[in-house]
C-alpha cells in the first residue's frame, strides 16, 4: 500500500511539475497581411524564437487582413471584452484607439534604465503619430515614407541620365514629357510618372502638400488645413500632371497595381512606399533607381506604416508580456533583418550600424534612401475620428483627380467636412 501511495504521490508530483511548465502566458498577436507569402514565414518565425527564449509566453500572430479590416477586427473585439493582447495597426490610428479607450500608453510599462533607453532608441520622426498628450502609445515596427522609383533602361532610350532622378517639381514634368510614349493612334503606351490615389490617396498627397509648404493636420488632432493654398496648389499640380502635361494617368490611379505597371513597363517612375522595395528588387528584370521625393518649395514626405499596440482590456501578465515581445522586435538587428527582408525602414539608427545591415547597404545603396529622407519628414495625416476625416480629404482628392470639381472647390469641400467633423473635439 506504501508503495501505492508513493506512487501516486510521485505522478501527482509530476503532473504538478508537467502542469507549473505548460502554464504559459498566451499572447494573441493582430498582424496586418491580407494574403499569406514571406511576411507570415518571417512572423511566424519571430514569434517560435521569442517563444523558445521567453518559455513564460506563447505568442499567438493572426493574421487579421489590411490595415482597415485589422482596426475594425480590433475595434470590434475591444468592444466585446476580449482584444488582442497587441497588434499592429497604422501610426495614424493612435487618436483613434486612445478615444475609444481600447490601448494603454507604452510609458506604464517603462520602469528601468534600459527601458527608458529603448524608447528613446527609435527614429524621432517615426514617434510624431504615436505621441499626444504627453504620452507615448504606440512604438514604431514597420515604417516607411513614400520614395520615388526610377526604370534606368527607360531613362536611357529617352536620352536622360539613368543616374539622375528628378530633384524637383520641374523636373519631374521635363524628364515626365520624355518618358511618355505614345502610339501611332495616339494612345499611351508608356507614362512618363504614376502617383496612386486608391488605397492612401491622403498619404501620397502628402508628399506634394509637405512639398508645397502645408501641414495639413495639427499635432492634437482636432484641426486641419486642407483648404490652405498650399494644399490647394499642391492638389492642382497633381491633377495638372495629367491634365495640363499628359505625362500621368487620367482619373484613380490604383494603388495595388502601381508596382507591377513599373515593373511591366507600363510606367518609367513611380511614387510609393519603401516598403515596396524588396518586392520590385526581386521581380523587375531591369535596372532601376530609388530616390527622395522631388521637392518643391522644400523637400518632404509624410511617414507611414505600423505601429505596436498593447491592449487595455487585456490580463496583466498579457500586457507584460506584449511589451516584453515589442522590446523584443525592435532589437536593433532584428529591425535591421526585417528591413532588409522586406523594405520597410529599420525604426532605430542603431539598427542601420549593425554589420548585416551596413553589408546590405553598401551592396544595396537603395536600402538607405527612405532612411536619409526622414529629416524632411513630417507626420502622417492623423486626428480625432481619424477614418472619416480622412476620407473627406479622399474624397476630394479623387474629384479633383478624375475632373468632379476643381481642386479649390475640392479642398473647400473635404475642409468643411472634416470640419464639421472636429467640432466635439475642440
Amino acid at each position: 500500500m506504501r508503495h501505492l501511495l508513493t506512487a501516486v504521490a510521485a505522478a501527482c508530483a509530476g503532473l504538478c511539475l508537467s502542469t507549473a511548465a505548460f502554464a504559459k502566458t498566451d499572447i494573441s498577436f493582430y498582424f496586418p497581411v491580407a494574403v499569406g507569402g514571406p511576411i507570415t514565414k518571417t512572423i511566424d518565425q519571430y514569434a517560435a524564437d521569442f517563444n523558445k527564449e521567453n518559455p513564460d509566453y506563447n505568442v499567438m500572430p493572426v493574421y487579421s487582413g489590411t490595415y482597415q479590416e485589422t482596426i475594425v477586427k480590433v475595434l470590434t473585439a475591444h468592444k466585446s471584452g476580449k482584444p488582442p493582447a497587441a497588434a499592429i495597426l497604422l501610426s495614424t490610428d493612435t487618436f483613434t484607439l486612445a478615444d475609444e479607450d481600447a490601448i494603454l500608453p507604452i510609458d506604464n510599462f517603462v520602469k528601468t534604465e534600459e527601458d527608458r533607453a529603448w524608447m528613446k532608441s527609435f527614429f524621432p520622426a517615426f514617434m510624431l503619430n504615436g505621441q499626444f498628450g504627453n504620452k507615448t502609445w504606440g512604438v514604431p515596427f514597420q515604417r516607411s515614407t513614400v520614395v520615388l522609383y526610377w526604370n534606368k533602361d527607360l531613362f536611357k532610350e529617352a536620352g536622360l541620365d539613368p543616374n539622375k532622378p528628378p530633384q524637383n517639381w520641374e523636373d519631374t514634368i521635363s524628364m515626365g514629357q520624355k518618358l511618355t510614349k505614345k502610339d501611332a493612334a495616339g494612345n499611351v503606351t508608356q507614362w512618363g510618372i504614376q502617383v496612386p490615389s486608391s488605397g492612401f490617396p491622403y498619404w501620397l498627397f502628402q508628399g506634394f502638400s509637405t512639398q508645397n509648404n502645408a501641414i495639413l493636420a495639427n499635432a492634437e488632432g482636432n484641426q486641419v488645413k486642407y483648404d490652405d493654398p498650399g494644399s490647394v496648389g499642391a492638389l492642382a499640380y497633381w491633377v495638372d500632371l495629367s491634365k495640363k502635361y499628359g505625362i500621368h494617368p487620367p482619373g484613380v490611379v490604383e494603388w495595388g497595381t502601381t508596382p507591377r505597371d513599373f515593373m511591366e513597363k507600363k510606367v518609367a517612375m513611380i511614387w510609393t512606399t519603401t516598403g515596396n522595395l524588396t518586392n520590385i528588387r526581386s521581380n523587375a528584370k531591369f535596372d532601376f533607381g530609388v530616390a527622395m521625393l522631388p521637392e518643391g518649395k522644400r523637400r518632404g514626405s509624410p511617414t507611414g506604416g505600423g505601429n505596436f499596440f498593447i491592449f487595455k482590456k487585456t490580463t496583466s501578465a498579457e500586457q507584460e508580456g506584449a511589451y516584453k515581445f515589442a522590446k523584443w522586435l525592435t532589437q536593433p538587428a532584428r529591425a535591421a533583418q526585417w528591413s532588409i527582408d522586406t523594405g520597410y525602414v529599420a525604426v532605430s539608427p542603431a539598427a542601420y550600424d549593425t554589420p548585416v545591415l551596413k553589408k546590405y547597404a553598401q551592396d544595396f545603396p537603395p536600402a538607405l534612401v527612405a532612411r536619409d529622407q526622414l529629416p524632411f519628414a513630417v507626420a502622417e495625416l492623423s486626428t480625432h475620428d481619424n477614418q472619416r476625416v480622412t476620407k473627406a480629404l479622399n474624397d476630394g482628392l479623387q474629384a479633383a483627380l478624375t475632373g468632379a470639381k476643381t481642386p479649390e472647390q475640392a479642398m473647400k469641400d473635404a475642409q468643411a467636412e472634416a470640419t464639421r467633423l472636429l467640432r466635439s473635439y475642440k
